[in-house]
């Protein structure tokens, strides 16, 4: 695996390497051993995985808080989406900043968003399928959002946002954060 880090600490992105034949290709996603001797998460408990039917659906933003935050291996298994994450850790060096990177079933790249920040994705192609795998179990009353416009933030969508879920056109603006807490 190529492992890299991104402008923001923890958050990393994973290359597996694609062992190619007449067949197709082969790659390990996880390995426990491998996470760990680079420092990355490596307990996982859950595996999600959702199939988005449109381009332009967004999904997000997303996380939970104490005591059930969690890290999140994210790949998309078919099509493309753009990942954005929200470092939302007070007291961190990029609290505030915000990267995005394409994820593909063609580029193969995996994001590991560790826990304190906020995620989502915007499907670049129909029929987009991703995967993630989570370090805690789902806990519906740590769970928390951002909505994806929010100017504290300023994410910069590659694409036009066209679908959205009710849920996640409600999340609240940064400013009341704390009030949802």
């Amino acid at each position: 695996m190529q492992i890299q880090a991104t402008a923001l600490a923890g958050a990393t992105l994973i290359k597996p390497d694609r062992r190619s034949d007449d067949r197709g290709w082969f790659a390990r996603v996880y390995c426990e051993r491998e996470f760990a001797a680079y420092g990355l998460p490596h307990r996982m408990v859950q595996t999600n995985r959702s199939l988005t039917r449109l381009a332009g659906t967004l999904r997000g933003m997303h996380y939970q808080v104490a005591p059930h935050a969690e890290d999140k291996l994210v790949r998309c298994e078919h099509g493309a989406i753009w990942d954005a994450i929200v470092d939302l850790r007070e007291g961190s060096a990029t609290y505030g900043r915000w990267l995005g990177f394409e994820l593909s079933e063609d580029n193969g790249l995996m994001l590991l968003v560790p826990r304190g920040f906020a995620h989502g994705f915007l499907t670049l192609t129909d029929n987009a399928a991703v995967s993630y795998q989570v370090s805690n179990f789902y806990a519906p009353p740590s769970e928390r959002g951002l909505r994806y416009d929010d100017e504290a933030f300023g994410i910069e969508w590659p694409a036009p946002v066209r679908h959205l879920s009710t849920k996640d056109a409600g999340w609240p603006a940064h400013r009341s954060l704390t009030e949802n807490a």
